[in-house]
């Protein structure tokens, strides 16, 4: 029934199996109210493990990414074979100085305190790695504009001595005018591809930026947005001779199908 079903299919006012809603299932179908410690040793016993969800939007079309992963980035990985270009996946994201520092131990009663500036300030990423562990990126300021894109674009292909076959979101600047019509004019030496709608967990760069936010927040809070800035840069630059921890990015369910085109 865990398993299966969520506590909502059941009739119960929870979004996730927690102790307590564990509890009012036992208690609704069993007719037994059993103390919140002995469901969680049953949970334990039943091998399941207190985890964080994974977001998924309501859009998102199951049948639309099958086709997708069956018949589109199979046509992409043909195609990247016969013209031997590299497939990259990129994406982007942002830091903000306000990003939760998570957490860490203290005597109990002694509330950890981190300081950090009051002002607000934030910087932008934009990446883009493979399945063999390279890595590319370019940090900026603000929100993604077109000039911003056709700039991290135009050093993929002077970075290459392939073509590149670059897979990303529908974001809107990907598909501006002005994007469409620079690839025209470069269509030797880069083409875009497009993810379906609303699966960022099909990207393995959204896995990049995950671990780019967590080792992040280990760190002291930058006291400004060149900080930042800066922090951002020297932590990339090293990972950029990371190639295991990169092609690790590839390694979650979601997009172990990107982790060996090569051999398609």
């Amino acid at each position: 029934m865990l398993v299966d079903k969520t506590p909502d299919q059941l009739r119960l006012p929870f979004a996730l199996w927690t102790r307590r809603a564990v509890q009012e299932a036992i208690l609704q179908h069993y007719g037994v109210k059993l103390p919140i410690r002995t469901v969680g040793e049953y949970l334990s016993r039943w091998g399941f493990t207190p985890q964080k969800p994974i977001k998924r939007a309501y859009e998102q079309q199951p049948e639309q990414i099958k086709r997708w992963l069956d018949e589109e980035y199979q046509g992409i990985v043909r195609r990247a074979g016969k013209e031997k270009a590299e497939i990259l996946w990129g994406d982007e994201t942002g830091i903000s100085s306000e990003d939760n520092r998570g957490r860490g131990y203290a005597p109990r009663g002694q509330t950890p305190v981190v300081y950090s500036p009051a002002a607000r300030f934030s910087t932008s990423m934009i990446s883009a790695i493979n399945s063999e562990g390279l890595l590319r990126f370019m940090v900026y300021e603000g929100a993604l504009q077109v000039n911003t894109f056709l700039d991290f674009l135009r050093r993929l292909i002077k970075e290459s001595d392939r073509k590149i076959f670059l897979i990303v979101d529908n974001l809107r600047v990907h598909h501006a005018t002005k994007v469409r019509t620079w690839l025209e004019v470069h269509e030797k030496d880069i083409e875009l591809f497009f993810l379906p709608p609303y699966s960022p967990e099909r990207n393995p760069d959204e896995y990049l930026n995950q671990d780019v936010k967590t080792q992040l927040r280990q760190h002291p809070a930058p006291r400004s947005g060149s900080e930042m800035q800066d922090g951002l840069r020297s932590y990339m630059r090293r990972l950029q001779h990371q190639t295991r921890k990169i092609t690790r990015f590839f390694d979650a369910e979601p997009v172990r199908y990107a982790k060996a085109y090569e051999t398609i």
